[in-house]
This record gives structure tokens, sequence and C-alpha cells, in this order.
């Protein structure tokens, strides 16, 4: 794709098993920061009993509970839909439950490893402690020219990151991937998770404008009012830094 082009596909993956968390909130600031832009957006909603289009240019999950997961995984794994897209080149861009998914394994509501789809090299286990719930704060791999992270996590997973696959962010409040070492989320390419909800791009548009640049396979975009975003991000980090 170019901005010549005028166009680009959003798919919103299995809304029906994997939107509890307001996730769906990011397909809605992808969709308006493009038209935004001057592009017209095709958007599907993809539910679990439909295919998974292969041309897409940007595929958003979200988070959900432990059965849906399951057999959001299950079909995901039988479409083989979503693979064949970042075969194509697609960017994808997961939350929490939609996170783990795509990683090599994870542990289902019945107690099991369930096996991901391994786009991302990561394997997540289930912590037995107190679950990981509230603001996060921290800093995103500098590689990607992003400024803070800014998210709120729900979630009892403990996700480590293999060889081929970096931190998304190293954090400075809250518990990220549940490892101790400070990680938050992973990517690979073309290819990102995070355990954030808030929506994780209405408090971070710039996250927002990475994968629509990536999809553009443009170095920058045109300007846009960011107004309401940053207002939103200053008190959610001001929020964030409160005492307890």
């Amino acid at each position: 794709m170019s901005m010549s082009d005028n166009s680009l596909r959003l798919v919103w993956v299995y809304p029906d098993l994997l939107s509890t968390y307001g996730d769906q909130g990011n397909a809605l600031v992808v969709e308006r920061r493009a038209q935004q832009r001057g592009l017209q957006v095709e958007r599907y909603d993809v539910r679990s009993d439909q295919p998974v289009p292969t041309s897409g240019d940007i595929y958003l999950i979200g988070g959900g509970e432990d059965r849906p997961q399951r057999l959001a995984s299950e079909r995901l794994r039988r479409d083989g839909g979503l693979q064949r897209a970042v075969g194509n080149g697609a960017i994808v861009f997961s939350v929490c439950a939609g996170y783990q998914i795509l990683g090599n394994e994870f542990i289902n509501d019945l107690g099991q490893r369930e096996p991901g789809l391994g786009l991302l090299d990561v394997v997540s286990t289930r912590g037995e402690g107190e679950r990981c719930v509230g603001d996060v704060l921290g800093d995103i791999d500098p590689q990607l020219g992003l400024p803070e992270l800014t998210g709120f996590e729900n979630h009892q997973g403990i996700t480590h990151i293999g060889p081929g696959s970096r931190p998304f962010a190293r954090v400075r409040l809250g518990k990220g991937n549940g490892t101790g070492d400070g990680t938050e989320g992973a990517y690979n390419g073309t290819v990102f998770g995070t355990y954030m909800h808030g929506p994780v791009l209405a408090r971070n548009p710039l996250i927002a404008d990475l994968l629509l640049k990536l999809a553009l396979d443009v170095n920058a975009l045109p300007p846009t009012d960011d107004r309401w975003y940053e207002a939103l991000r200053g008190e959610r980090i001001a929020a964030a830094q409160q005492p307890a």
C-alpha cells in the first residue's frame, strides 16, 4: 500500500469471543485516525463462525475470558487465515487474551497447555498469586520511536519472551508480562502483543499511527488534531502517579 492508494482494510477479529474489556475501542481509534488522514477505511468485523480474510492490512484482536480464549485459539488455528495474512505482510495488534493466542502456547480454562498461533515467540502460563490489576506506565522499545506507554492491566498471565521476539515496553509502574523482569508485551516485525487495556490505542494514539505507517509503508503521516487524546493521556498518566 501507499498513501496514494487512499484505502485501508481493517479487520477486527472475533468480537463475539474477544471483546470483553472494551478493546473494540482500538478498532474505532485506528479507523478514525486513518479517516482523518483522508483514507477510506473498509472495516470487517469477523465473527468466530466466519473465515478470517487474508487480504487485510491491519488486524486487531482483543481480550476475553478463559473459555472464549480457548475457542478463539482453536478456531484461528483451524482457519489459518490470520497466519496467511501475516505471511502476506499484514500488521497485527493484539491485547491480553489475544496476545497470548499469538504466542506459542498458553494455559487454557481446563488447566491444559493450549497451542497458540506461533506468530510471537512467547509462552504464557498462569500466575499463582494476585491478579495484575491497575494502571501501567512504561517505556516503549526505543526502536519504535514512541512516547511513554499508559494503559490498564487486568490479567493473571505470566508471559515469557523467547529469542524470536522483543519486549514491546518496560514498565515503571505495574506488572506487565508478570515475569518480574519489567517487560510488557512483545513484538516481532509487524506482529504486536500487549496486556494493556484502556483502550490502549485511545491512550496511546501514536501506536495506532505506527500501525498505519507500517500498513502504508510510509515514514510519516499528515498531522491531525490530537488534543482529545493528549488530554486523556495526561489525565491517566497523572492519575497513575498519584499515591495510593
